[in-house]
């Protein structure tokens, strides 16, 4: 197979690229220089939760299988690139209505969700960290079961978590946040963030689809914008990390 184009969806990746909420983010030293070594080299410091990562099914089981078991043509295949950028209202819910409306979905297919909220990214020229992962859209239990009814291969979104923020442990830390997020949704909706996410259902794109080893990449970006509602061929490339409960990646689409 020949393609005519690679599209990167991944996020450029620096020390000034925040990690999500708590997690260490992205140190680098150098050990040794050009000028006196001959070569420069680097150690590198980091959590796998940083720029565009893959979470893999023993971040959430340590006795499931690490990030480097899976073989990679489990994360290269035919999926859909949606655009739900129109549901990009600070603290929205999409559902899985709002993605077979805009595209085909076929059982078994890879599934990158545009938000919109790329564009508050580190990188961007309205770059938001706070509202980038503390403030995005994001699915209830309901989406999650369609996921596994259909059998989605992996998951992929251009914001800080495939949960809902208010569906983390942001929603514990932030609770100023946590009280805008219950008026938009209480004037939008009629329902608060009890409603929307009970205990029971607490991190359900996590918890819920990791044991299905539906398993979702994070923090998306680059080209997503020029492949919006297709079908496509899509790839993602973790290190072969044997011991990994995830893995920094790069992810691309091909023509």
């Amino acid at each position: 197979m020949v393609f005519n184009k690679i599209y990167d969806l991944t996020q450029n990746l620096s020390t000034t690229t925040p990690p999500w909420p708590t997690y260490v983010p992205l140190q680098v030293t150098y050990f040794k220089r050009l000028s006196s070594n001959g070569a420069n080299g680097q150690l590198i410091t980091t959590s796998n939760h940083v720029g565009t990562h893959m979470d893999g099914p023993r971040h959430f089981d340590t006795s499931a299988r690490a990030i480097g078991d899976i073989p990679l043509d489990f994360f290269i295949g035919e999926g859909v690139v949606v655009d739900l950028s129109d549901k990009s209202d600070d603290y929205d819910i999409y559902t899985s209505k709002d993605i077979e409306d805009r595209v085909d979905v076929h059982d078994g297919d890879i599934l990158i969700i545009n938000t919109g909220f790329h564009k508050y990214g580190w990188d961007q020229p309205d770059a938001d960290e706070q509202r980038y992962m503390c403030k995005h859209t994001g699915p209830t239990v309901e989406f999650a079961e369609w996921c596994i009814k259909r059998k989605i291969k992996w998951i992929g979104v251009d914001c800080g978590s495939a949960d809902h923020p208010m569906n983390t442990k942001i929603r514990e830390w932030r609770p100023d946040l946590a009280e805008e997020a219950e008026q938009f949704l209480q004037e939008k909706y009629g329902k608060g963030l009890d409603d929307f996410f009970p205990r029971k259902d607490y991190q359900v794109m996590h918890i819920k689809l990791f044991p299905h080893e539906i398993i979702h990449a994070e923090n998306l970006g680059g080209d997503i914008d020029k492949i919006l509602n297709r079908r496509i061929t899509i790839g993602a490339f973790p290190w072969k990390w044997i011991e990994g409960e995830s893995s920094i990646c790069r992810i691309a689409a091909f023509e």
